[in-house]
């Protein structure tokens, strides 16, 4: 901690960009102050929470740059990050895996679907959660807005191609449109998209009139079957409220170092869409939420009229930052306590935010919690694939033993074996039944060549450990890292060390250990139980006169069944 308090004691105390580098001199973090001492000295001053202590841990070195204002420290800030995207900043890139409805910024634009963000003067219209809604709109405008379907310039042509003839495109290649109504046409996709469908259903009921009146029957009923989209579209939101302004509500929820934002469009009073983004954070709220602001209101979205958020920000910088790449007002709102619609709106937004977040963390697993438990075992690699054994008896009859995975801190049921063990013949001995297991299991890993887990976990003491171990030696195992967990005191065991390892109660690393051992040990009971079931079943039946062993075991058909039931 004294090493980077000498590296900011020289810091002015005026507004500017910080860079944290690694001992490598690769770009880590990027932020902004409106005080360069004050804040960036905060990281290295009292107890921090595990988050920042996993991003103070990599700083080697510290640089700055002074600007005049919080204005200009935003803007730099914002082009540090797009230019060496450090690991610990706001990264957006998962919420571009959402399908998009992109406008192109051409003489005679495009439309189409894409995942990717093109800062070309573009026009984007999403993300969208629901591919189909993409796909359903796409077909609409196709149908409606009949625009080129070829790529790059238009090239006079003396004949338009296909598309044309089927009514799926205007052709200006050939001078079938002008200039003026193709412009006519993307504003009338602007207005879908926009959710303004009001004016667009009176254009088509009068047009499908006026086909109808000249006996144009197809064209009518064209007309009408895309009334009824716009109708179907329109139904399909399910939040609606009288205010036509344009407004976008932000809420974000955050645990450890994982976030989750949210982004309500309410256009034309109707919600529009509701966009869910994740991320890594490592500053506080209010920069965690102004850099995700600056990256999604970079130019290639329309602005709302109000942004209405559940967390503060620095609102005079970001506003200036937002007419500045809009060249539009835009009223920033922070509710204290929000009430009415805006509340019930922000609400929805937070909860959408925390659902993804939890969806999330179910999915990544423990990743940090394995790292730990990789450093405090001293692991040459992440245990991100973890297999667990037990043994199960009840007086040494029907010995089994389980295998369970955990792949990235989470349970991989379908990798869980069984194994009923045959070297026994009845005699209690744990640590021969578990030689058996980890002998058969590894065996096979071995002639299969399958892949080998990160780290063994054991259900027992030392002594568990040093049988399964002596077993991966035996069969030329011997590197791979086994560990035990005995239940009555948590104790941690390795092999050939009959001291234990006691790691705090509720620790990320002990808990995924716990979780291991407790799946092993479920999974073993649970198959020594059906195994005793079994055996109990067959013991009754034999009891039967004229019922042997091998008629005990043989299935019942339905004829039999049906034999009896008659008898």
């Amino acid at each position: 901690m004294q090493k980077h308090t000498s590296l900011v004691q020289f810091f002015p105390r005026s507004p500017g960009v910080y860079l944290m580098k690694d001992e490598d001199g690769v770009i880590i973090y990027v932020g902004k102050a409106k005080n360069l001492y004050s804040r960036v000295s905060s990281y290295f001053r009292g107890t921090k929470d595990r988050k920042t202590g996993i991003l103070v841990q990599r700083i080697n070195t510290v640089d700055y740059i002074v600007t005049n204002n919080e204005y200009e420290a935003l803007l730099l800030e914002n082009n540090l990050i797009k230019e060496h995207q450090p690991r610990y900043n706001i990264n957006l890139k998962d919420g571009k895996s959402y399908p998009m409805i992109r406008i192109t910024a051409e003489e005679y634009p495009r439309v189409f679907r894409t995942r990717r963000l093109i800062q070309d003067g573009s026009q984007y219209y999403g993300p969208y959660t629901d591919i189909h809604r993409v796909d359903r709109y796409l077909e609409l405008i196709e149908r409606l807005f009949p625009l080129r379907k070829c790529r790059g310039a238009v090239k006079k042509r003396p004949h338009p191609c296909l598309y044309y003839h089927i009514g799926r495109c205007s052709a200006p290649c050939a001078g079938k449109t002008t200039h003026e109504e193709y412009q006519a046409k993307i504003a009338g996709i602007h207005k879908l998209l926009q959710g303004n469908t009001e004016e667009l259903l009176h254009e088509l009921e009068s047009q499908m009139i006026s086909a109808s009146a000249e006996l144009r029957f197809e064209e009518a009923a064209r007309l009408r079957d895309a009334m009824q989209t716009v109708h179907g579209l329109e139904e399909e939101q399910q939040v609606m409220d009288t205010d036509p302004d344009a407004r976008d509500y932000v809420a974000f929820v955050r645990k450890d170092y994982s976030s989750s934002f949210a982004v309500f469009q309410m256009r034309g009073g109707k919600l529009l869409s509701g966009d869910v983004f994740h991320s890594v954070v490592f500053g506080s709220e209010s920069e965690d939420l102004q850099q995700f602001l600056v990256q999604y209101y970079d130019g290639t979205r329309p602005l709302p009229k109000r942004l209405i958020l559940a967390h503060p920000v620095d609102t005079e910088s970001f506003h200036r930052y937002l007419q500045g790449m809009h060249d539009t007002e835009v009223s920033i709102e922070i509710p204290e306590s929000p009430t009415g619609r805006d509340g019930a709106v922000l609400r929805l937004a937070l909860e959408n935010a925390r659902s993804d977040l939890e969806k999330r963390i179910r999915e990544a697993g423990n990743v940090p919690g394995l790292e730990e438990l990789r450093d405090l075992l001293g692991l040459p690699r992440t245990p991100l694939v973890i297999e667990g054994f037990d043994i199960s008896h009840l007086d040494g009859k029907h010995t089994v033993a389980s295998m369970v995975v955990l792949q990235n801190g989470i349970p991989n049921p379908a990798a869980y074996r069984h194994f009923r063990i045959k070297s026994l013949d009845g005699r209690i001995d744990d640590f021969g039944a578990m030689r058996e297991a980890v002998a058969r299991r590894y065996t096979r890993i071995i002639n299969e060549k399958l892949p080998r887990p990160d780290l063994v976990l054991i259900d027992g003491g030392i002594g568990q450990v040093n049988a399964a171990s002596e077993i991966l030696n035996a069969i030329g195992l011997g590197e791979m890292q086994v560990v035990g967990l005995a239940k009555r005191n948590e104790e941690i065991f390795l092999p050939g060390n009959s001291t234990p390892l006691i790691l705090p109660e509720g620790s990320p690393p002990l808990r995924i250990l716990q979780q291991a051992r407790d799946e092993a040990h479920r999974f073993a009971t649970g198959f020594n139980q059906r195994a005793r079931s079994k055996d109990l079943g067959l013991s009754t039946l034999e009891a039967l006169p004229g019922v042997g062993p091998a008629r005990a075991r043989r299935p019942t058909t339905n004829s039999e069944s049906e034999h009896k039931v008659g008898q």
